[in-house]
């Protein structure tokens, strides 16, 4: 099954997403600019959200990091090895994904990388493995990280985490295989024109009392970036290749329907961190559309706001304007679809005339989608 989700949510003031300047990061779609929000920073915002970790369990979920070298250490001390082989291994597992195999300087691996609790202890075992067969910290210290490296088995059948399962894993070391991606995401882009705004600020030294041209003025002035957008999110999920990415895993199917309901919610209810304390620009969507397929054609809507929308309201122009341009698809293509389902706010009745079902509330679509995959 694919599952397609399309969602509308509008933003007040926010820098959510910043470039190298730290200004919020944007595009130019249909000849206008547009507010952006890269697909590296929406799928950090929800597999990282509290509601994803409370739902899916922080057991199914893994750790991207160059801090190989620390987990791998502090999992041969529980194992029960010395502490002064463990110190004295440690800098070689650095060297861990890199043809070279070099230690580096700072003691973590060239490359971050996303493991799976299994993958930390099959490196760990490998590594423990070795060290009984030294006689001396000496010993130790001549053992090289590509050899510690080859040790490490099992990685064609190994489980993995349900981030990785989604999310994907290349990786440049026989010792963690490659996963290829359940999950698509493309990056969020406005519904309207954007236009970059820049917010001034002073910080005022509270024991300032202004009593003398030395007391008086600020003690910081700066400044930031900041835009207001509607933006249109888009991706794909195809169940299939989770449940082919989790086939070592314990309980595949139980964990592929938590995540399809834990992954709605977390695209709904979750919002990319950049700059939340100085804008608090938490929002819910004000429409959420998702589309089920055997026929595997993935579609994304996002031509229905080649031109930006403008007026008024451009949340109701958006919703408007993503319900014509689902029709327009199912005229044009009729590409066969399982189930559309569809929900926006009451405030907007609005809806596709190609929907299969439309729901008063959030929660009915979830379980809906959830219902479809079952």
């Amino acid at each position: 099954m694919l599952y397609e989700i399309h969602m509308l949510k509008n933003y007040p003031p926010t820098n959510l997403n910043r470039d190298d300047t730290g200004a919020p990061k944007t595009c130019v779609f249909g000849g206008t600019t547009r507010g952006r929000v890269s697909s590296q920073c929406l799928k950090r915002s929800w597999r990282t959200s509290a509601l994803f970790k409370s739902e899916i369990g922080e057991e199914n979920l893994g750790i991207r990091t160059r801090n190989l070298p620390a987990l791998v250490a502090d999992k041969l001390l529980e194992l029960g090895v010395s502490a002064e082989y463990v110190d004295a291994v440690r800098p070689k597992i650095s060297g861990f994904g890199n043809k070279e195999g070099k230690e580096t300087a700072n003691g973590k691996t060239g490359q971050i990388m996303f493991f799976a609790p299994q993958d930390i202890e099959a490196a760990a075992l490998a590594v423990k493995e070795k060290l009984e067969a030294c006689d001396s910290v000496k010993e130790v210290g001549k053992l090289k990280a590509k050899e510690l490296e080859a040790a490490i088995s099992g990685a064609s059948i190994r489980p993995i985490t349900l981030d990785i399962a989604l999310f994907g894993r290349m990786v440049t070391s026989d010792a963690f295989r490659d996963v290829e991606a359940a999950m698509q995401v493309a990056h969020a882009i406005s519904t309207n024109k954007v236009l970059v705004e820049s917010d001034y600020f002073t910080a005022m030294d509270d024991l300032l009392k202004g009593e003398t041209t030395e007391e008086k003025g600020a003690a910081m002035i700066e400044d930031t970036d900041y835009n207001a957008s509607c933006y249109y999110l888009y991706a794909s999920l195809d169940t299939d290749i989770l449940m082919d990415n989790l086939k070592y895993s314990a309980d595949a199917g139980q964990i592929v329907r938590k995540a399809l309901t834990a992954l709605l919610r977390a695209m709904a209810f979750t919002d990319p961190s950049g700059k939340q304390n100085s804008f608090a620009g938490h929002v819910l969507p004000s429409a959420f559309m998702v589309e089920c397929k055997t026929h595997k054609v993935p579609t994304s809507m996002v031509n229905a706001f080649v031109r930006p929308v403008s007026g008024a309201d451009s949340v109701e122009e958006s919703i408007r304007r993503l319900a014509a341009e689902t029709d327009m698809m199912a005229r044009n293509f009729a590409l066969p679809v399982e189930e559309r389902l569809w929900f926006c706010v009451d405030k907007y009745a609005v809806k596709p005339e190609s929907a299969t079902k439309v729901f008063a509330t959030f929660p009915e679509l979830v379980e809906a989608a959830a219902a479809a995959l079952q």
